[in-house]
């Protein structure tokens, strides 16, 4: 009962920090907006019925059934179809909606009725003397700045989120502490992985030695990190070694005799070497059966833009690789294979994931606290990069209309032309729809593999 009460702790911490950050991207763009007198008529987090709302002045804030997204909606977001004509308001933010309520019909075909329905968006919302509160009459700039707003703001967020991180709880670091001690020894050849009870005890376990010891000296020798320890185990098969371990704060006597076994000879990227007919290349070394520890150990300010800048680096790398890494999903949700443990996973991915983390018994509060902050942290860097892709209804999409305006009529002052006027991003809305028909398909495929064939972190 304790580890399901755990495992919802889990998936409601993760449920509370998206609705969170959701709430704090859409400020991004809400506080500028009315910095330069843009009218918002809507704050929403969450998307369906709204279950709750304040209208305070000229916004109705509220919260929405499903906290999967957000928007705030700013009048005049796209021009009127003819100079002098009425601009409509739209949305904007998170995953914008497209047509809201009480959009008024118009019988015409096709691609015109979806440009006529995204400029008819809302109803009718500008006043008398309200045409300069207009979204569209807005500099380049303050438009760009806006739109930049909610993505920034998911940026500051994960920025906060690994300086508490790295440099309150720190970094995974392998230590010289034991981590774990192998009961017998194996061959890196043998296709077994279990210990039978007719097979030899490893030397680390015929030498006493326990998970949690922390190696003091081996042979003599004062051990300062893991790999040193590896190093002289490995060059001293067939040789008894006097060891001091610190066990609950004493050091302890220990004699250890490193066993000559085989083991795989890896590459320089942590493959397996093979030789010219394919086999497996493998050396004899001396083994003990040890294995380290890792450790939290606090990192500087300095290694906490690095790391941001790593997880961003990673989240671009799997968007430009979206198509291939959403093929591999769909063949391990419907075929026999894995999923990828770095592919993409969707929300109830994640929720599983922290579920599972915190109802874990085998890792301390502390790593399971530090292990959810960088969950949420990573989750705030996927949104942030995600939100920056240049296509509507996403926040780049904006944010590159607004530029392409701005080069249209840098050009046309230039070479001494007509103003141009606004970009049309209505006329955009045919591939809006197809973006988000495919976003749609996209989290539908991640949340059913999510569900039949889920990432296993956990082993």
């Amino acid at each position: 009962m304790e580890t399901v009460l755990l495992f919802i702790l889990g998936v409601a911490i993760v449920v509370v920090g998206l609705a969170v950050s959701i709430g704090l991207h859409e400020i991004g763009h809400l506080v500028p907006a009315k910095l330069f007198g843009v009218k918002v008529t809507q704050y929403m987090i969450g998307f369906g019925p709204t279950i709750w709302s304040r209208t305070k002045g000229e916004t109705e804030y509220g919260v929405k059934a499903l906290p999967l997204g957000g928007y705030i909606a700013m009048i005049g977001m796209f021009p009127p179809s003819k100079k002098g004509g009425a601009p409509r308001s739209t949305t904007t933010g998170f995953f914008d909606q497209m047509v809201q309520e009480g959009a008024p019909e118009k019988k015409t075909s096709a691609l015109s009725t979806l440009v006529d329905d995204a400029r008819q968006a809302s109803a009718e919302t500008i006043g008398e003397g309200e045409d300069h509160r207009a979204f569209y009459q807005l500099p380049v700039y303050k438009r760009v700045i806006i739109m930049l707003g909610g993505p920034t703001m998911n940026l500051l967020i994960a920025i906060v989120m690994f300086a508490i991180l790295l440099m309150g709880f720190g970094s995974a670091q392998i230590s010289t502490s034991v981590g774990s001690v192998s009961e017998c020894v194996l061959p890196a050849s043998n296709d077994r992985q279990t210990c039978a009870a007719t097979d030899e005890a490893s030397p680390g376990a015929a030498a006493g030695l326990l998970p949690g010891d922390r190696l003091v000296s081996i042979g003599g020798t004062a051990i300062a990190s893991w790999e040193q320890s590896t190093e002289i185990i490995r060059s001293a098969p067939g040789r008894t070694l006097a060891v001091v371990v610190e066990r609950a704060g004493a050091d302890v006597d220990l004699s250890l005799t490193p066993k000559l076994t085989e083991r795989y000879v890896y590459t320089a990227d942590n493959k397996v070497k093979t030789d010219a007919s394919g086999a497996a290349i493998t050396e004899e070394v001396g083994f003990v059966g040890i294995g380290a520890a890792s450790e939290l150990v606090p990192q500087p300010a300095t290694a906490v833009l690095p790391a941001v800048g790593d997880n961003i680096a990673g989240v671009a790398h799997v968007i430009l690789n979206l198509p291939d890494r959403l093929v591999a999903v769909a063949n391990a949700a419907f075929g026999p294979g894995e999923r990828d443990l770095n592919g993409p996973i969707s929300v109830v991915g994640v929720g599983r994931v922290a579920g599972e983390l915190a109802s874990l018994d085998t890792i301390p509060v502390t790593t399971k606290v530090a292990s959810m902050l960088g969950l949420l942290g990573s989750l705030n860097i996927a949104l942030f990069v995600f939100n920056l892709v240049p296509l509507l209804p996403l926040d780049g999409g904006h944010v590159a209309g607004a530029l392409w305006e701005g080069i249209r009529r840098f050009f046309a002052k230039l070479f001494k032309r007509p103003d141009p006027g606004p970009v049309d991003m209505a006329k955009l809305m045919p591939l809006t729809l197809a973006v988000v028909v495919l976003l749609g398909g996209m989290s539908l495929l991640l949340i059913y593999a999510d569900i039949v064939k889920p990432i296993n972190f956990f082993g």
